[in-house]
């Protein structure tokens, strides 16, 4: 037997069903059962069928996808109830087999659109824990009839099988192609979150590595300049324990917005965490340096009116690309040096990868 599924998880799916269910199961109950009247229809007059034959066609095909939708709606647990009317629905179509002599194929037919139907609900193993009642169903309608069989399939019969052939068939691909666009678009939008920061809009830590990362080879096939610049808000501690955390979040995306300015198209900057950002710039360190001096001063001047007597600075860490910097990890601890040399000097002040800082009044 398998392993039962994790409890929440199994809870978490039935309420995202809850109510959507009911809706997208009754839709092709109607259009299933309904086109399997004809054929259906068809057989019983061959066969010349007694009256009741008749009204549980009536019942099965006409009236109880409604009475199904109407019980799942009424249910307190819409899920639970749409999912008994499923195993119904199997054993409704296990029934017509024996009442219909084992037509071969309106039997082999209604059986199988009853079992897909299951499938396109993209519930795990529904169709599986369904095959046990259509069975039973069988073997009853079996019993009722004394097994009667007449499994050929006139020409009429089987020309009032393709309406439910190519209608159905086509419902249930296009619903299941609308349902892969949909996951498509998901994925898609979950690529997204992945590669953009929630609270800055820069790029996520993993996205700008990646970046980082196809910049510096380019760096090496090419010999095209490239900088990386590491930024650290100063005292951002005492700004959250002062002013609060929504502040700090408040100065946090002002950062961001600075820095992706003062960044410009081409560079590629994100946020490594906290409140430290990163920039991969494609220039020498001498034009890195003047875009840091400009972020700097932008920083220095940044207020919000929600706190009148904040400010703020950054200190700036600059490495250029070298031949020695084979990947990525040493291109950020060179950056990181460089940063620490800038913390250390003073703060509000960017550090070049040589020995030297540029040093900026406070």
């Amino acid at each position: 037997m398998a392993a039962p599924s994790h409890p929440q998880a199994e809870h978490s799916a039935r309420l995202s069903d809850l109510h959507l269910l009911p809706r997208r199961v009754y839709r092709f109950r109607v259009l299933g059962m309904g086109l399997a009247a004809l054929p259906v229809a068809l057989v019983l007059r061959e066969l010349d069928a007694p009256l009741a034959s008749w009204a549980w066609l009536l019942a099965s095909c006409f009236a109880w996808p409604h009475l199904a939708w109407w019980l799942a709606r009424r249910s307190a647990d819409p899920f639970q109830a749409e999912l008994r009317n499923l195993m119904v629905d199997s054993m409704v179509a296990g029934l017509w087999a024996p009442l219909l002599h084992f037509n071969a194929l309106p039997s082999v037919l209604l059986m199988s659109v009853a079992t897909a139907d299951k499938i396109n609900t993209g519930i795990r193993g529904l169709w599986l824990r369904s095959l046990p009642g259509m069975l039973l169903a069988v073997l009853a309608g079996g019993l009722l009839t004394g097994f009667a069989f007449a499994p050929a399939t006139s020409m009429p019969v089987l020309l009032a099988c393709l309406p439910i052939m190519v209608i159905h068939t086509l419902a249930v691909s296009l619903n299941s192609f609308m349902l892969v666009r949909r996951v498509q678009l998901q994925n898609r939008q979950l690529d997204e979150l992945s590669r953009v920061d929630v609270l800055t809009g820069l790029d996520s830590r993993r996205h700008w590595q990646d970046q980082a990362g196809r910049l510096l080879q380019c760096r090496h096939a090419t010999g095209l300049p490239a900088t990386l610049a590491l930024v650290d808000l100063d005292w951002f501690k005492d700004i959250n324990d002062q002013h609060g955390h929504a502040v700090g979040d408040d100065v946090l995306r002002g950062i961001a917005a600075l820095v992706r300015r003062a960044a410009g198209p081409e560079a590629h900057a994100g946020r490594l965490g906290g409140d430290e950002f990163a920039i991969a710039l494609p220039a020498t360190q001498a034009e890195a340096e003047a875009m840091a001096e400009r972020l700097r001063a932008s920083v220095e001047a940044f207020s919000l009116p929600q706190a009148p007597g904040l400010r703020c600075s950054v200190s700036i860490g600059l490495a250029q690309a070298r031949d020695h910097d084979l990947g990525l990890r040493e291109w950020i601890e060179s950056a990181d040096k460089a940063l620490y040399r800038a913390k250390h000097g003073g703060r509000n002040r960017t550090a070049s990868q040589a020995a030297g800082t540029s040093a900026q009044p406070v």
